[in-house]
């Protein structure tokens, strides 16, 4: 059993490795930029955990032809110097003094240029947080505790953009309008279920297709403390039309999952695919996977061993404890009660950038040993769930998915192997 044991945490660090190589949007931003063909000068604005790679791609496909690009990422995200491209590192997932100031210098580009130049705009999730001026010289500490409220509340992404978005002069297609009379050419890594333009990075060049009453849905939802000033900004409307944007979408969960299918088959299991549209508490699913789990052991299952149970999507977390964690981590975790003392199960869940939360980590792997492993260091697993504090109890255990910052981000996948 130790050496089956064993190969599954094989076989899970090779899926791993293999659906992060996969999805590096290098590849899909060439193949954007050459069906696009381009008339004037080119400009490059990168937002998103993902901008830095996706500006290196447009830098090597464009060369000389491009007069001047911005990158904006997450600290720690950038892979260095780039021709003709400024690289600004920022704070996320809440905004911070350096988002403003190097979203201030897009905004600067974009408001000079003119019908004879072109704009291309790469997107990638993290965008909402990095690329951010405030609406109406709004206090930026005001939007951080908006943002903090939001982010804490168990709102999702679309819910959580539906807010962000009308606080924000780039936002919401009002980049677009800055951009105006140049043409965008905007390619999106999407990390939003279902891939909607508006919501991913919350829509610069995007028509905003939320209303006032979307806005105050998500408000009495999730009871978000507003000052009345505040309020007020919420209801200004934003550009549902917009005439000078072009847009694609590269990647997403889909491609996700198929990546982590074709490994699975590699590797000798039979993939199956749950869903691309997992959305729920991250416990909640965590306690589903390993509901199947149990069943397929049992032999009380449609799934056959050898089987690789595949789901994409976006959990979320409602904070309740103060300790440190992510929505792969937390769910992985969770999973590890269900199938605890099964053998030949395990199961890992990974966000696909390689920062799971605020932390370090991609997420997490759990097994039939887990609760027994945590045992032994003194931790109890229902305490560490009770206190949002995954991180450091699968940290105790070497059970953290540590990759660094992965280049793409189109949401998370999470894999159940059963042998």
């Amino acid at each position: 059993m130790k050496n089956l044991h064993k190969n599954l945490q094989n076989d899970a660090q090779i899926m791993i490795e293999n659906i992060i190589a996969d999805n590096l949007p290098h590849k899909a931003v060439i193949e954007s930029l050459e069906a696009h063909e381009f008339k004037g000068n080119i400009f490059v604005v990168a937002i998103g955990k993902a901008a830095w790679t996706m500006a290196k791609a447009a830098s090597d496909y464009l060369g000389d032809r491009l007069v001047k690009g911005i990158v904006v990422t997450k600290y720690n995200h950038s892979q260095g110097d780039l021709p003709r491209i400024d690289i600004y590192e920022a704070g996320h997932p809440v905004s911070d003094e350096n988002t403003v100031i190097a979203t201030s210098k897009c905004v600067e580009m974009a408001e000079k240029l003119t019908e004879e130049d072109e704009l291309v705009f790469l997107v990638s999730g993290g965008g909402s947080a990095l690329f951010e001026m405030p609406l109406n010289n709004m206090p930026l500490g005001e939007l951080q505790s908006i943002n903090s409220q939001l982010l804490a509340s168990g709102a999702d992404i679309v819910e959580i953009n539906t807010i962000r978005k009308r606080m924000s002069a780039v936002k919401a297609g009002r980049f677009a309008k800055l951009v105006s009379p140049a043409q965008v050419l905007t390619i999106i890594l999407s990390d939003v279920l279902g891939d909607r333009p508006d919501s991913i990075a919350s829509g610069p060049t995007a028509p905003d297709s939320t209303t006032t009453e979307d806005v105050q849905k998500v408000i009495e939802k999730y009871d978000i403390k507003l000052t009345e000033k505040q309020k007020k900004l919420l209801q200004i409307e934003t550009p549902n039309e917009l005439h000078n944007v072009n847009t694609v979408i590269t990647g997403g969960v889909k491609t996700l999952c198929e990546s982590a299918k074709k490994v699975a088959e590699k590797l000798g299991y039979t993939p199956y695919l749950l869903t691309t549209t997992l959305s729920c508490e991250a416990s909640e699913a965590g306690r589903f996977m390993s509901a199947i789990a149990t069943d397929i052991i049992s032999g009380q299952s449609y799934f056959k061993k050898p089987c690789a149970i595949i789901a994409g999507g976006e959990t979320v977390v409602t904070l309740k404890g103060k300790g440190e964690g992510g929505r792969n981590q937390e769910l992985a975790l969770a999973a590890a009660k269900g199938i605890d003392g099964l053998d030949n199960v395990l199961l890992f869940s990974l966000g696909s950038d390689g920062t799971d939360g605020p932390t370090d980590a991609a997420g997490g792997v759990a097994d039939g040993e887990t609760i027994n492993k945590l045992k032994n260091k003194g931790l109890d697993i229902d305490k560490i769930l009770a206190d949002n504090d995954s991180y450091n109890g699968l940290k105790a255990i070497d059970s953290l998915i540590i990759t660094g910052p992965t280049g793409t981000n189109i949401n998370d996948v999470t894999v159940l192997l059963c042998k």
